[in-house]
């Protein structure tokens, strides 16, 4: 990729250490599972919608970094919050370390609630139910008119067996930069494989994608 490319949305992506943020976003990408190292800082993704860019923010989940993703938040026009569907602790993390960084995105911003490694959840041993996601979703884009969207911005995957992965980001990318008829017909197959930027800075905030 040659050139600067401006991006038309900015996606942030935030949840708890370890919670599969980066494999998510690799999966859909590249569209390849991989296991991965904990991500530091941050890491830029780049990715090609019809006749849009869209800037995808891999942030990093431990604490530490969490004045990192308050600026990394902003402009943002989509939120993912992620949490594995395994680990209640990370579910509750989401409003209560979440939900004031999401304050520096835009007002408008569209927050998607995302559970992940579904593949390894036991139904009979589930502590956190699709309606208490769909819930928290509900409630975090209380500035956001959702009947105007397919569902609630809630889902559980598994990038390990690309379930209902690729149905996230088209669900943020069709309310933010819908496309027409026309369009999809267009660019089908265009978008079949994303472009990966990654951002490199020296100093205390260099990105790095794991």
């Amino acid at each position: 990729m040659s050139g600067k490319r401006k991006a038309d949305l900015k996606v942030i992506i935030l949840g708890d250490y370890a919670v599969g943020k980066t494999s998510l976003i690799c999966r859909y990408i590249d569209g390849k599972f991989r296991t991965q190292e904990p991500t530091v800082g941050a890491a830029f993704f780049l990715k090609q919608w019809g006749p849009y860019n869209v800037a995808v923010w891999d942030t990093a989940g431990d604490e530490r970094y969490s004045g990192l993703s308050h600026f990394y938040c902003r402009s943002a026009g989509a939120a993912i919050l992620a949490f594995d569907l395994n680990s209640p602790k990370t579910f509750e993390s989401l409003w209560a370390r979440f939900g004031s960084t999401l304050e520096a995105a835009n007002e408008d911003c569209l927050k998607v609630v995302v559970g992940t490694k579904l593949d390894l959840l036991q139904p009979e041993e589930r502590d956190i139910t699709p309606e208490e996601g769909r819930k928290l979703a509900r409630e975090l884009n209380e500035n956001i008119d959702l009947s105007k969207l397919p569902h609630d911005p809630y889902f559980e995957t598994s990038s390990l067996n690309d379930q209902n992965v690729k149905d996230v980001f088209e669900y943020i990318f069709q309310h933010c930069l819908p496309l027409s008829a026309d369009q999809k017909r267009r660019y089908n197959g265009s978008d079949s494989k994303g472009i990966i930027d990654l951002m490199e800075s020296s100093g205390e905030h260099k990105r790095k994608c794991c």
